[in-house]
């Protein structure tokens, strides 16, 4: 079993009693590392989990690594993941309001928003509160791609790594891909029916291309950007839709706290210099398959949908803001604004109890979480059906929806 490991390695497992023990207790685990680059190079179990835990009445001693202990090698990617927005994800999660009303074994306990938002290099500080609530688990980003206790290269390569995370309610990046010509010819050529060399891009080569860890994109998930877009109706749309992120006060159109929040962890581009240079970097993926007028031709072609999304978007949006003015909706809960609030998502009860849910407003967020999503993203993931059936058929039949639903909730409240 261990012969392909060679002298040193069968040295180095001869001094690592927890191998042994090990192979009863967790054996696959073994396995896993007995395959890796680790066991290749003499990188045993004392190399990340230290060397104070040897039976099972210390076994709070071992150390689970974190992000620290891999850039111990690997300085290089971990320099460049901090500087992506992958970095941003467990932060990103914490600062959203909605994730303090929902279960905390959902949100961040890993079974639910934090089995993928784990992903962010932690402070002492967030480290501690988790530990402090029995999460001892959730300390490493890496292997969120390169799963323990391989920490395959190849397997973080594989397209599958990413539809773990990117797939789904509110960003089913996987499902388009798979089904776009880029997977389709991927899959094809993985099955031997096209040349190994013949074009296939993954999600990889055109979001960390060339093994690049830092990983950005020019619209990021919340689909806004600053400075707004120099067409003035696509640009007051885009303000209405900031307005619903809390973003900016809808009351004054002043920048609140949560701009401030945006900017520090990176959650939209805030110049045209920072968006045009993510574009660009895209785009000179696109060229490597398809000439320069083309690429240029589909990004015009995308804006213009986008404008017609947010159109649509904020149209929405007015209609439920229009029942607060009215007062037929009312402020609720921790709801800042008497505005409709996304950063809340179905909790549209803004934690004032599920007896005061609205659904005029869970209509309406699902329109701007899972349809203007599906609209935009595919658009730029090539889909055809998922940018139009998934995402703005259903924005159209939601807005008809918000449209009833204001009527009947008029002629309700005037009886």
């Amino acid at each position: 079993m261990w012969v392909f490991l060679g002298l040193w390695g069968l040295q180095a497992l001869a001094q690592e009693d927890c191998v042994q023990c090990h192979k009863k207790i967790t054996p696959k685990q073994v396995k896993d590392w007995s395959v890796s680059k680790h066991a290749e190079n003499d990188i045993t179990c004392s190399a990340c989990h230290g060397d104070k835990h040897h039976s099972k009445k210390d076994v709070a001693k071992v150390r689970l690594p974190d992000e620290h202990v891999c850039a111990e090698c690997h300085e290089e990617q971990f320099n460049q993941f901090k500087r992506g927005k992958h970095n941003y994800g467990w932060t990103v999660l914490n600062a959203l309001p909605v994730t303090h009303l929902e279960p905390d074994e959902l949100m961040e306990g890993g079974k639910g928003c934090g089995g993928c938002h784990n992903m962010g290099i932690k402070s002492p500080a967030q480290r501690a509160e988790m530990h402090k609530r029995g999460y001892r688990y959730q300390n490493n980003s890496c292997d969120e791609c390169h799963t323990r206790h391989t920490f395959s290269k190849k397997e973080a390569l594989d397209p599958k790594a990413c539809q773990q995370c990117h797939m789904g309610y509110d960003h089913p990046q996987w499902e388009m891909w798979s089904s776009s010509k880029h997977g389709t010819r991927w899959f094809v050529r993985a099955r031997g029916h096209l040349p190994q060399n013949a074009p296939a891009p993954t999600c990889q080569d055109c979001h960390l291309p060339n093994g690049n860890h830092e990983n950005r994109t020019a619209w990021g998930f919340l689909g806004v950007r600053l400075p707004l877009p120099q067409d003035k109706e696509w640009a007051q749309a885009q303000i209405t839709i900031l307005k619903a992120l809390g973003v900016l006060n809808p009351l004054t159109g002043k920048p609140t706290a949560r701009l401030e929040l945006v900017k520090k962890l990176e959650m939209a581009r805030l110049t045209k210099k920072d968006f045009d240079r993510e574009r660009a970097r895209v785009k000179k993926v696109c060229y490597q398959c398809h000439s320069q007028s083309y690429v240029d031709f589909q990004f015009q072609q995308a804006d213009m949908y986008f404008k017609k999304i947010d159109l649509l978007m904020a149209q929405a949006i007015n209609i439920v803001a229009d029942l607060y003015k009215e007062g037929i909706l009312h402020k609720r809960g921790q709801q800042p604004y008497p505005y409709p609030d996304f950063l809340y998502f179905m909790r549209t009860d803004y934690g004032a109890g599920f007896d005061q849910l609205d659904y005029i407003e869970q209509v309406l967020f699902e329109m701007y979480m899972k349809h203007r999503m599906r609209a935009y993203q595919a658009f730029f993931h090539v889909n055809p059906d998922y940018a139009y059936w998934y995402g703005w058929a259903m924005m159209v039949k939601d807005l008809g929806e918000i449209e009833e639903l204001a009527a009947q909730m008029r002629a309700n409240h005037h009886k």
